[in-house]
């Protein structure tokens, strides 16, 4: 089956479309990435840091899913895609606790009408109903994709948050440990938006780390919170490193550059320590599987490979899967085994009591 999966993250870099050809195997077919026009990437970081009201959350619902629609284009007759895979727009997760809850934008009904295929959207309350976090549900396409029968794997996004997904050799799916592990381009972008005053919105290249020194003082303190101490799963989000964060940062009054340049080490240091803490005690780590927007930061690289000496580094792509597209195939996936009405978590990775069916599906 021809199947589209479409995902817009926490970064907010843009819209990601994938067209994945599903059955045998997973084979992608195309992917391109549709930038966010500015007035609506500062509406919906309008409604992820602050109290708003239900007017503006309705609307950016049914404006988000046009959007989706118009980036999808004309690939659904090109490809004879038959289903879509919508993640939509995270704007609030919250996965533990009393008041846990979440809310993707991106309405799946106004979708289907567009494209006129099926759609499976809002992944995530399924999960968090059957006792989990919500996320992460990209290693069900990890475990899928990396699984070796001898080398211990993880698999790394870096999108606005970074998660990974450790693979022991001759894993089952039980086996699979995945979790968030801290900030991945989220602070780095949120001081360059801040900085230049929107002009920029994220640090090309590292080139603004590199000419910037590390404030070991704030690492050292930033890295002692409580969040990566914490055992798995647990998730983070903008409600964590958002504007409230940014703010913490900038009273420190360190300039621009030695602020990016710690919060690159902190994206860097916190991935590795995920892996030290909670993942070597369990398996091998024999291979490093990059994907996500911060594998075109040099400087994120640079440190992962210099803190992680022994540990083969690679992107997505050596094993078939561009690394800007990975969590649109992933979501394209999730909509096929839903539509076969198959179970799609991992309640390894997320918590759950038990493996669910996810996502709504509207016809």
């Amino acid at each position: 089956m021809i199947v589209a999966g479409i995902m817009s993250g926490t970064s907010l870099d843009g819209i990601d479309v994938a067209v994945v050809d599903i059955g045998k195997g997973i084979r992608p077919i195309a992917h391109k990435t549709v930038p966010y026009p500015k007035p609506l990437k500062e509406a919906i970081l309008a409604v992820s840091n602050n109290q708003c009201h239900t007017s503006q959350i309705s609307r950016l619902n049914f404006q988000l899913a046009e959007l989706y629609a118009k980036a999808l284009g004309d690939w659904v007759r090109r490809y004879k895609v038959k289903l879509i895979g919508c993640h939509g727009q995270t704007v609030y997760h919250e996965g533990s606790g009393p008041k846990a809850s979440t809310m993707q934008l991106g309405d799946g009904s106004v979708l289907a009408q567009r494209a006129g295929v099926p759609v499976v959207s809002d992944f995530r309350p399924r999960d968090m109903a059957a006792g989990g976090k919500g996320a992460p549900l990209v290693p069900f396409l990890d475990y899928k994709l990396f699984r070796d029968r001898r080398r211990g794997r993880v698999a790394l996004n870096i999108g606005g948050i970074a998660n990974l997904t450790a693979i022991p050799p001759a894993a089952k799916p039980e086996d699979v440990l995945a979790f968030d592990t801290g900030p991945g381009n989220m602070l780095i972008d949120g001081l360059v938006r801040h900085f230049t005053q929107g002009r920029r919105q994220f640090d090309p290249d590292g080139r603004i780390a590199s000419r910037g020194h590390l404030m070991r003082y704030l690492h050292d303190q930033l890295i002692e919170a409580p969040f990566y101490k914490a055992k798995p799963p647990k998730t983070a989000g903008r409600e964590q490193y958002g504007k409230e964060f940014i703010t913490r940062l900038l009273e420190t009054k360190f300039s621009f550059a030695n602020l990016v340049a710690t919060a690159t080490v902190l994206t860097a240091s916190t991935i590795v320590l995920a892996i030290e803490r909670f993942v070597r005690p369990r398996m091998p780590v024999h291979d490093l599987i990059i994907s996500g927007g911060g594998i075109h930061n040099q400087q994120i690289l640079f440190h992962l490979a210099a803190l992680l000496p022994k540990v083969n580094i690679q992107s997505s792509a050596a094993y078939g899967v561009d690394p800007d597209a990975k969590e649109a195939v992933a979501f394209a996936l999730l909509a096929y085994e839903s539509f076969r009405k198959r179970p799609s978590n991992l309640p390894s990775a997320t918590g759950a009591r038990k493996p669910v069916i996810l996502g709504k599906l509207s016809l």
